[in-house]
């Protein structure tokens, strides 16, 4: 591992040095934002480049969004936002051009059961974090034993605890749905949230990093984070949609 990245890595483990970019500062949603399902985009919100209030988003703001804070090149979110107009579930006064966060939450359009951070929408919230979704995760992810011998979430560990994220949620939902898009979408989620925060110096995401975004909503900046140099296609999205449903067996 490269000497700069185990400093950082170190540092971040004590909580030192690292701070949010001036005029990007984590600030948690107020009552009346809107959020998402997607800790991606409400990180995105909640750090201020998207509207922190999370309303009348439109392409383009996703677009640059994704790209100042994360490296996503231009267009890689096309075809996502695309599917709000599609299914037509913008609430905004402008239905085919603007959404809110919230929009995103209407089940089985794009939100689908087996979250790894919410629950399924038969037990009533699909939207907000649930501390007891995600404890079971985490702990399947090796986040709340962080060791400087074992500081990342690599490919194997992490389409293992979705699988068995996935195998919980069909057990305990009696109306678990495995709709064309779940099957469609089945690691492909991990596989954006391992992108995101994917640190290519040591081909794995750091745990501080998965751990604020996906606990926290929130960009690991305080973790040491920095902005890939290297730019996330939709290449990269399918080919490690693919390593992880290989190392389950997964066939869509």
């Amino acid at each position: 591992m490269k000497a700069h990245t185990f400093t950082i890595l170190a540092l971040a483990t004590l909580g030192l040095a690292f701070f949010d970019p001036a005029g990007h500062e984590f600030r948690a949603p107020g009552p009346f934002d809107s959020r998402s399902p997607c800790p991606g985009l409400n990180a995105l919100a909640n750090h201020g480049y998207l509207p922190r209030d999370g309303k009348n988003l439109d392409y383009e703001a996703i677009n640059k969004a994704a790209q100042d804070a994360y490296n996503f090149v231009p267009g890689f979110f096309t075809e996502a936002v695309q599917m709000v107009f599609d299914f037509n579930i913008s609430t905004t006064d402008r239905p085919n051009e603007t959404f809110h966060l919230f929009d995103l939450a209407r089940h089985d359009t794009i939100e689908a059961d087996g979250s790894l951070t919410r629950n399924d929408i038969y037990f009533g919230d699909d939207v907000h974090f649930d501390a007891s979704v995600w404890a079971p995760v985490a702990s399947d992810l090796g986040l709340n034993d962080y060791h400087y011998s074992d500081r990342f979430v690599t490919i194997e560990t992490a389409a293992k605890a979705t699988r068995n994220r996935y195998s919980l949620a069909e057990r305990v939902n009696p109306e678990y749905n495995a709709s064309a898009l779940q099957r469609a979408t089945a690691y492909g989620t991990t596989a954006l949230y391992l992108l995101t925060v994917w640190d290519d110096d040591n081909n794995a995401a750091p745990k501080p990093w998965v751990k604020a975004l996906l606990g926290e909503d929130r960009i690991p900046y305080r973790e040491g984070y920095k902005k890939a140099k290297i730019a996330k296609v939709n290449d990269r999205l399918m080919a490690m949609t693919q390593a992880l449903r290989e190392v389950v067996g997964y066939k869509p």
